[in-house]
């Protein structure tokens, strides 16, 4: 058994795209890494859920360094995850969990969407910011602080471009919708729209904002609308994740957690 075995989890998604992605990142994480032992779970869909991924990583290391790959803390980072780990304990009382924090809003997820607005801008015929709207789009959360972090990013992107318009969004739970805001960025005479989704891996909802652009691209016949993509495979998010693990293994950081409500509920889909 190793001093320390790394749990790495997952959302989980029903598209069959979903899970596999998450698979292949904590496959290079592991290439990245030869000398850590990373076991991988998932929240839900999915064969190795928790309880057997805590299980799991309890019988492989006498420290558990827990690391969820998930964007912001709503319902599951804040309530699910540690419920499970509270079981785990009772059930590993040898073994010590450590939880680290999920990936925030932060400057490693700033500098993706920076690039991503860039990759995004040059692909227009006419690049001007000063018609061209910009939309961040989160996944939207019943947790206000999980909200709040869309509209601290959407504000830095604001600061650090010339664009006059960069609007929040979400798919889910909270408003406003993706449609609401292209109506508004289009009645302030935007002529070009760029949407840039919050989201680490593919999944359902990235298939349905997909169908979403093109219902709006009919409606809005002269408009131009280009969206990116998901931003999983980044190099800033494995950076991230090693942050996490460097600051548990050197000592740095050897405090659990801890803002996470056992009592939390959450409703959403994937």
């Amino acid at each position: 058994m190793k001093d320390n075995c790394i749990l790495l989890i997952g959302h989980g998604s029903r598209h069959p795209k979903g899970n596999p992605q998450i698979e292949r990142f904590a496959n290079e994480w592991r290439e990245r890494h030869a000398d850590w032992h990373i076991e991988l779970c998932f929240i839900e869909f999915a064969d190795v859920e928790l309880e057997q991924g805590l299980h799991n990583a309890a019988a492989n290391g006498k420290r558990v360094i827990i690391v969820p790959l998930v964007l912001n803390a709503a319902g599951h980072v804040r309530a699910e995850i540690p419920h499970h780990i509270e079981h785990a304990k009772k059930k590993h009382p040898k073994t010590q969990f450590i939880y680290t924090p999920p990936i925030t809003a932060g400057e490693p997820i700033f500098k993706i969407l920076q690039r991503n607005l860039q990759k995004c801008f040059t692909r227009l015929d006419f690049p001007a910011p000063a018609n061209t709207g910009v939309i961040v789009l989160g996944r939207g959360s019943s947790d206000r602080k999980a909200n709040g972090e869309i509209s601290k990013i959407a504000r830095w992107l604001f600061e650090e471009s010339e664009h006059e318009l960069v609007d929040i969004a979400f798919t889910g739970v909270t408003t406003p919708r993706l449609e609401t805001i292209v109506q508004r960025q289009v009645a302030l005479g935007m002529k070009q729209i760029i949407i840039l989704p919050l989201y680490l891996f593919n999944g359902t909802l990235i298939e349905r904002i997909d169908n979403q652009i093109k219902r709006l691209e009919q409606q809005y016949p002269g408009i131009i609308f280009t969206h990116s993509s998901y931003m999983g495979f980044e190099s800033e998010i494995k950076d991230v994740l090693d942050d996490r693990v460097s600051n548990v293994l050197s000592g740095r950081d050897d405090s659990e957690f801890m803002d996470i409500d056992p009592n939390g509920h959450h409703h959403h889909h994937h």
